[in-house]
């Protein structure tokens, strides 16, 4: 996949509504383009990129969409309502959810900052959005090989509390399965290996400096951001797999499960 290929056939969600979280910058950025560039219209959430994400929005209206930009704290549940009330407001419904905020490595934040954005906010966004998902709509969580086979398969020290926490927001989602599937709406988890260019491989290749090269030489090789938010967002169109995973890139080093 080339970081000029669209990984959705034009028109394919014309009509459809597309939430991505953390979509100001980074693979969310580039999932929310494809989205928009297959017809749905958008809503650009972003903690504290404001000018970043109003840029976003200005170039997707530009393809015919409307784009509707959201700030909201996903660990704060006022902020996470405020914003899924503007996207009834503007949308009345909700077609496609994609749960692409994370972090846990950031400096100067609580001790269990990780599990609250990666476990406790996953879980809030979903119940939240809930009552404007009807049948047919899809939710997609994106989380790393690092955290997918944690159990299994031991990464870096510095990695570990953030894949912990993102291993335990995945298993928290995949408890409401279920519920979901009650509603006629899909779930995919996608899972990708390191992604090149992200925030996190930067802080990673930080703390361990040579530990993104020496996984790429592993793997043979590792995604950019587009090429992986082009997966992300095949995954909101693509059939759901029967184990609700979609794995992206090597996983010949990870044990499976």
């Amino acid at each position: 996949m080339t970081e000029t290929s669209t990984p959705l056939p034009a028109g394919s969600l014309s009509g459809k509504t597309a939430l991505v979280t953390g979509s100001s910058r980074g693979i969310g950025a580039d999932t929310v383009r494809y989205l928009a560039e297959a017809g749905a219209n958008v809503v650009i959430n972003y903690r504290n990129k404001a000018p970043r994400a109003e840029k976003l929005a200005t170039e997707l209206r530009g393809l015919g969409v409307e784009a509707l930009v959201v700030g909201a704290d996903l660990t704060d549940a006022e902020s996470v309502q405020a914003m899924f009330d503007e996207v009834q407001r503007t949308f009345g419904h909700l077609d496609i959810l994609v749960l692409n905020a994370s972090g846990g490595m950031e400096s100067g934040m609580a001790e269990d900052y990780a599990l609250q954005l990666n476990r406790d906010a996953q879980v809030r966004v979903l119940e939240t959005a809930l009552p404007l998902l009807g049948d047919g709509a899809r939710v997609v969580f994106v989380t790393s090989h690092q955290a997918h086979f944690i159990r299994t398969t031991p990464t870096m020290p510095e990695y570990e509390p953030v894949a912990l926490s993102k291993r335990a927001g995945e298993d928290a989602l995949r408890e409401r399965i279920p519920t979901l599937a009650d509603r006629g709406v899909g779930f995919v988890v996608v899972s990708g290996d390191m992604i090149e260019g992200t925030i996190t491989a930067t802080l990673l290749e930080r703390a361990n400096p040579g530990a993104i090269a020496a996984r790429r030489e592993d793997a043979g090789k590792l995604y950019n951001v587009s090429e992986f938010a082009a997966e992300v967002a095949a995954a909101a169109l693509d059939p759901v797999p029967a184990d609700n995973t979609r794995l992206v890139g090597d996983t010949d080093s990870f044990d499976g499960e």
